[in-house]
C-alpha cells in the first residue's frame, strides 16, 4: 500500500470519527431533554400530591393558609400560620409552617424531595428523599410525602 493509499484511509476514518462524534453528541442532548421531560412529568404528579395533602391536612387545623411554591426553590406547597401567645403579660409571635419541595432539574439526573416542618417557632423536622431520575418509583415518594404530612400533623397536634 502505497502513501495515496494510507492517506485517503486515514481522511476516510477522521471522516468516521467526526461523524460518530457528532452522532454521540446528538444522542446525548436527546438523553438531557429526556431525562428534563421525565423530571417535569414526575414534578407535576407529585406537585398535585403535595397540594392535596397540605390542603387537607389545613382543613383539620384551621388557621393555615396553603400556598404554592413556584421558583427556583422548586415546586410544590406550603401550609404556615401564624399565632400569638400570652405568657405572663407578655406576647409573643408563633409560627408554624411545613414545606414540601421538589427541586428544580440538575445534572445529577436525580428527583429531589425535601420538607421542612416547624411548629410553634421550632423546625422540628427537615427530611429529603432522592431517586435517580432512571430509577423513579412515583409510589415510594408519594408514600413519603404521606408519611412527613401525618408526622408533621401529629407533632403540631402535640405541641398545640
Amino acid at each position: 500500500m502505497d502513501f495515496k493509499d494510507r492517506l485517503e484511509r486515514a481522511i476516510q476514518r477522521g471522516q468516521r470519527s467526526s461523524d460518530a462524534d457528532a452522532r454521540a453528541r446528538a444522542e446525548q442532548a436527546t438523553s438531557e431533554e429526556e431525562f428534563r421531560r421525565l423530571h417535569s412529568q414526575y414534578r407535576l404528579e407529585l406537585s398535585e400530591h403535595i397540594e392535596q395533602c397540605l390542603r387537607e391536612l389545613s382543613r383539620h387545623f384551621p388557621g393555615f393558609r396553603y400556598e404554592t411554591m413556584v421558583g427556583d426553590r422548586g415546586w410544590g406547597g406550603v401550609i404556615n400560620r401564624d399565632d400569638f401567645s400570652l405568657v405572663e403579660g407578655r406576647r409573643s409571635n408563633l409560627f408554624s409552617r411545613l414545606e414540601l419541595v421538589v427541586r428544580p432539574f440538575t445534572a445529577s439526573h436525580v428527583l429531589d424531595l425535601n420538607a421542612k416542618g416547624t411548629v410553634r417557632n421550632r423546625e422540628l423536622f427537615s427530611r429529603a428523599q432522592y431517586q435517580r431520575l432512571t430509577e423513579v418509583d412515583l409510589q415510594l415518594l408519594t408514600d413519603s410525602i404521606d408519611r412527613w404530612v401525618l408526622e408533621y400533623a401529629e407533632l403540631y397536634a402535640a405541641k398545640t
